[in-house]
């Protein structure tokens, strides 16, 4: 529920300032009055709404509008001058980086909160843990019924996010690649990309042959999460938590971003500073991600 509220009140946020441009008072020093513009990643965008609600009431004459899209997105829009923020689930990536410095920008990388990209399953099914490589096996086509890892003879259902995520391209490198930058394997072919969080969530719920991965704020008591080994102690499988993302005991986690075209000034700094203070760590803690300050 608390995951719909943020969506709703994006649309109404993103309603209120349609039409805003990047506003050059963001960069002056002056915060008296501003907008703020704020786009990327879906799986940072209800934070990020969490964020935007409670800014506006400590800082009345501050007004954020917060959008989703993608983290490829967001970047995007970054490099064409058209927002202040881009929320990143990945780090920027080198072209993009010189596309940026190829128009004048200096972008500026700030880690916000961090995250377990959990691996999920239906509750019908009885798989409850994976070594990474089972997980890469999956995803590559390696595998093609569950009873091959010791499951029921059911076909396995590939679910990921669409390529604009972040996270899809953090679990292409770091699961289905295995880490390997050398490696050029792609998804299976038949696997079903999904344009949001939440429809991975709703489809694996429904569909007991399915297999998925999503951010841990996102992920509900209507599915099952597995754990996962490293290729280090392939024999120790760790569930995804915020205790197992602190101690880097669980595999697949990652930091997440946020982006300027410069380095910050004004409304925009004052803004990513309160970012980092306890008070908005604990809304990151609240929303089910992992926080970088103690709030």
């Amino acid at each position: 529920m608390l995951m719909k509220k943020w969506l709703i009140f994006g649309l109404i946020l993103g309603l209120a300032l349609t039409g805003c441009s990047a506003s050059t008072t963001n960069n002056t020093g002056n915060t008296s009055a501003a907008y703020i513009q704020d786009m990327g990643s879906d799986t940072i965008v209800n934070l990020a709404l969490a964020w935007a609600e409670r800014y506006q009431q400590v800082q009345p004459n501050i007004r954020i509008s917060v959008t989703g899209g993608g983290s490829g997105t967001g970047l995007t829009a970054l490099v064409n001058k058209t927002i202040d923020i881009a929320n990143a689930s990945r780090q920027i990536k080198p072209e993009e980086l010189a596309a940026a410095k190829k128009v004048g920008l200096d972008p500026q990388e700030f880690v916000i909160a961090r995250d377990a990209i959990a691996v999920i399953v239906n509750p019908e099914n009885p798989i409850d843990h994976l070594t990474l490589e089972q997980l890469s096996g999956i995803y590559r086509g390696t595998y093609t019924n569950w009873n091959e890892l010791g499951g029921e003879d059911r076909p396995i259902v590939r679910l990921s996010r669409e390529t604009n995520s972040g996270t899809h391209v953090y679990f292409l490198e770091s699961v289905v690649r295995l880490g390997d930058a050398t490696d050029k394997t792609i998804f299976s072919r038949d696997t079903l990309l999904l344009p949001s969080s939440e429809g991975i969530i709703s489809e694996v719920r429904d569909n007991p042959n399915a297999i998925g991965y999503d951010g841990l704020g996102y992920v509900t008591s209507e599915v099952k999460k597995v754990a996962i080994s490293s290729l280090k102690t392939p024999d120790v499988f760790v569930l995804p938590s915020a205790k197992t993302v602190s101690d880097n005991s669980y595999v697949i986690s990652r930091n997440l971003y946020m982006y300027t075209p410069t380095v910050p000034q004004g409304a925009v700094k004052a803004y990513l500073a309160w970012i980092l203070t306890p008070e908005a760590q604990q809304i990151v803690t609240d929303l089910g991600f992992v926080p970088i300050a103690k709030p």
